[in-house]
């Protein structure tokens, strides 16, 4: 395999890596040869995931870590820094939602959803940035949604949170292409992940989201992951400030 089309020698953090999506962006990683280093809030599930891995003989690791907060994000970033003297790839891929109309929500639910989804992306985009600058060749992919791109019944929090991280992407893109550092985005539509499942298990709204889906299914966690891999490659090195939409034609089924 050409070293345009793998990841080999690569070292890449994933947030939320031990469910979903992010787990299946870290082993798809490793796969491709890269070192992974995952962080997720349950410090049991990632040792489970690392000590797998490794037993298979891939590069991995792991902290449990809030990359909503600073300390923990400090804390972060302090191991990181004692383990590699640069990061190729930065993956923000956790993500939370809490589905009620805008006028239910309470302050404290607002910010627990910006918190989770914007100002973490925002945080560990800025706290990686010197790590980032030393790989001459860096990447980020920001996890989004196309309820960044276009309304869902979802909610309207967790689509600004979803919206924001795309112009943070656009921005990042031109402010650090100097630096070598590309900003690329992903966008999905529903996906079997624990997050997912919770609406899916009501078989009337599944209905409903096929029936605007042409090409009528659910994806599956792996098939964001290889574009994200992709993002991350030599092979994607001239794409930068991009969000590709990983929804089976959604965002662009008129009538």
């Amino acid at each position: 395999m050409s070293n345009k089309w793998s990841l080999k020698g690569k070292t890449a953090l994933v947030t939320g890596g031990t469910k979903g999506i992010g787990l299946s962006v870290a082993k798809e990683f490793l796969e491709l040869g890269a070192a992974v280093f995952i962080v997720a809030r349950n410090q049991a599930l990632i040792r489970e995931k690392v000590d797998a891995w490794k037993k298979e003989g891939y590069e991995a690791d792991g902290l449990a870590a809030d990359v909503a907060d600073k300390d923990s994000r400090n804390r972060l970033f302090e191991a990181l820094g004692k383990k590699w003297d640069r990061l190729d790839i930065l993956v923000n891929n956790v993500g939370t939602n809490i589905r009620k109309k805008a006028v239910e929500y309470t302050d404290e639910e607002y910010h627990a959803v910006m918190g989770t989804n914007l100002h973490s992306a925002f945080g560990m985009c800025r706290q990686a940035f010197p790590l980032l600058s030393r790989s001459g060749s860096g990447a980020v992919v920001n996890m989004l949604s196309v309820a960044g791109l276009t309304h869902l019944r979802t909610g309207t929090p967790y689509g600004m949170t979803k919206a924001a991280g795309l112009q943070l992407t656009r921005n990042l893109a031109v402010e650090w292409a100097g630096d070598n550092i590309r900003v690329n985005a992903v966008a999905p539509w529903y996906t079997r992940t624990p997050l997912a499942e919770q609406v899916l298990k009501d078989k009337a709204y599944t209905a409903e989201i096929l029936a605007r889906t042409p090409m009528g299914r659910i994806a599956e966690p792996g098939e964001v992951a290889s574009v994200v891999a992709f993002l991350c490659m030599d092979s994607a090195s001239y794409v930068t400030g991009q969000c590709v939409a990983v929804d089976g034609g959604f965002t662009i089924n008129g009538f």
